[in-house]
């Protein structure tokens, strides 16, 4: 998506053709570090000895070099959390901006047009895996901190780069945890978590359950069924029974505004073995990906998904294993909280035009921040919405520049001016 051009009310503008009392920017270091960061591979993979760790160490390096106070922690060997502190003068707020360093797989490079980890500018997009989503994000907060630092203020800044989000989310679970009381004993006033949006400040996103039911059953030959005890046909049966679940669900919550529907998807499907096709497997295993939206009650769906299991498998004479991988509720931060009325005014402000309020598809660092934190968030960033995770991912150069001015904007408001 192309940034819209920059318009003003003001007749003022400072060195970089910014508003007054918008901070000047960096224009060409935080498209530096952009391309910095997309180079470097860190790609999330199961088993991989190195993930985030390059990526931390130029954080980290960035950050030391502006004089801040760094804090580096390890969440899972070799994984840090990388986490700046701005301190302006005392009597100020402490605003967060959160973005993470991992980035999924390129996959197959014959999709791409170009290297994955190019990191290079064509036609005005800085191309690669992550350019989006997020690393763009990453060198946008850190110069717009950087920005608000040199034209002064009083209270903190926390900038914080975390790890595995696009796995378990264990870098924002151990910033819960572990780093948002020490860093901010006076509490964080809001978090602006710097995922692209394609400028639409994101107050609402889906809740996600990610769930394994296991059905046991007995092994036996196949040419002697009577031995044994399938438990696909009570797969089968379970999925019918999930296919219904969704359409109820449609029924009761129908289309939310800016996350459209609930969705219960059977992603994996396994069960016996291709080369013993002559064997009744004893074990088979659904995996589900539910969507939810805010007011969905996610105990009550859990509740609802084992007893269906339960009965199907019973009913075969089978037993059935619901277990919960990964359980993250919607978010749905009032539109009257101070870090998005921040956003939203520095997005007029620096465009000239006002923000749409949009939803995300999927979770970020900023569901765990909310839930295990308490934390008010709110999600805006450069890149594409629907670019993640695609082939030939990029991000418009003009939207890095735009949206570092705009987090910029935001902390300035959030916070106290010199």
């Amino acid at each position: 998506m192309t940034a819209p051009p920059h318009t003003s009310s003001s007749p003022e503008h400072g060195p970089d053709g910014g508003d007054a009392g918008v901070p000047d920017v960096d224009a060409e270091a935080v498209v530096a570090l952009t391309q910095a960061l997309v180079r470097l591979p860190t790609v999330n993979a199961e088993g991989a000895a190195v993930v985030e760790q390059p990526a931390a160490d130029l954080v980290a390096e960035v950050m030391r070099g502006f004089g801040w106070q760094v804090h580096v922690a390890e969440v899972a060997p070799g994984r840090p959390n990388v986490v700046g502190v701005v301190q302006g003068r005392p009597g100020g707020p402490t605003v967060m901006f959160e973005g993470h360093t991992d980035v999924v797989t390129a996959g197959d490079p014959a999709l791409w047009s170009f290297d994955p980890f190019a990191g290079d500018i064509v036609d005005g997009r800085l191309r690669g895996r992550g350019s989006a989503d997020m690393k763009s994000g990453v060198a946008a907060m850190i110069h717009a901190a950087r920005a608000v630092e040199l034209a002064g203020f009083a209270g903190r800044i926390l900038v914080a780069a975390l790890a595995d989000e696009e796995g378990m989310m264990l870098g924002a679970k151990y910033f819960a945890a572990h780093q948002a009381a020490a860093l901010a004993p006076e509490g964080i006033a809001g978090v602006i978590v710097c995922e692209p949006e394609a400028g639409e400040v994101c107050t609402v996103a889906k809740g996600a359950m990610r769930l394994l039911v296991h059905v046991h059953g007995v092994m036996a030959h196949g040419a002697m069924p009577q031995h044994g005890r399938n438990p696909l046909p009570a797969v089968g049966a379970f999925l019918v029974g999930m296919s219904a679940l969704q359409d109820r669900l449609t029924a009761e919550f129908g289309d939310h505004p800016l996350l459209g529907r609930v969705f219960v998807t059977p992603t994996v499907l396994a069960a016996g073995d291709p080369a013993q096709i002559n064997v009744i497997p004893a074990l088979a295993t659904v995996a589900l990906d539910i969507r939810t939206v805010p007011g969905v009650d996610h105990a009550e769906l859990l509740s609802t998904i084992g007893a269906l299991a339960e009965r199907v498998a019973g009913e075969s004479g089978l037993r059935a294993e619901l277990v919960v991988v990964d359980d993250r509720p919607p978010v749905d931060t009032p539109e009257s909280e101070p870090v998005v009325a921040a956003l939203r005014a520095a997005h007029r402000e620096v465009t000239g035009v006002e923000a749409a309020i949009g939803g995300v598809p999927g979770t970020t660092d900023g569901t765990i921040l909310t839930r295990d934190a308490g934390l008010a968030t709110v999600v805006y960033g450069p890149g594409g919405k629907w670019i993640a995770h695609q082939a030939d991912e990029f991000v418009e150069v003009a939207e890095i520049v735009q949206a570092c001015r705009v987090f910029a904007a935001a902390a300035r408001r959030l916070l106290v001016a010199a």
